[in-house]
């Protein structure tokens, strides 16, 4: 099925946008500091970002509501990035607080995301996908995304969203 306003809307898209790209995990920010890559989900992201043409900002996190505060900030006022993508920090354990922080600062929750998202993980995983809490919204007419810290979920979630943030853009300028 197709639609001839959303057509031409995803025509008139910047091809090209700025995306902030947070990994939030406690042990990957230590061996950050320690100069040792282990962010697969964050490469996967990147990746996906650049072939596509993207440009990217990058930074790992801890788990923090303060820092993952202070770095949406960061990345809206001094790196001008169009969109946010997180990974990590959306389950159900006590350090998992991206799901809590961004809730609080949405303008807008983009509800469908979540549901496809986890509509997509029952496909693939069966019963375990209501751990996900994968979400997305609006904040200072910038759009991000929380998606889980798996590589596998990394790659379920951008499936969804890769060839719309474009035109998701668009409509968060207008």
């Amino acid at each position: 099925m197709s639609s001839k306003s959303m057509e031409r809307h995803r025509k008139n898209s910047p091809s090209t946008i700025k995306v902030g790209i947070l990994t939030l995990s406690d042990s990957k920010y230590q061996d950050s500091l320690k100069s040792i890559n282990t962010d697969v989900s964050g490469d996967i992201i990147e990746k996906s970002l650049t072939e596509k043409g993207h440009l990217v900002v990058r930074d790992i996190i801890p788990d923090e509501a303060k820092d993952l505060l202070k770095k949406i900030h960061q990345l809206i006022e001094k790196e001008d990035v169009d969109i946010i993508i997180s990974t990590g920090g959306t389950g159900i354990g006590s350090r998992d607080i991206t799901i809590e922080t961004l809730q609080k600062i949405f303008e807008k929750e983009l509800y469908g995301f979540g549901e496809i998202f986890r509509h997509k993980s029952y496909q693939e995983l069966g019963s375990g996908a209501i751990l996900s809490r994968a979400t997305a919204g609006v904040y200072k007419r910038k759009l991000i995304i929380a998606l889980p810290g798996s590589p596998n979920a990394v790659k379920t979630g951008l499936e969804i969203v890769i060839n719309e943030l474009g035109h998701l853009v668009k409509h968060l300028n207008e």
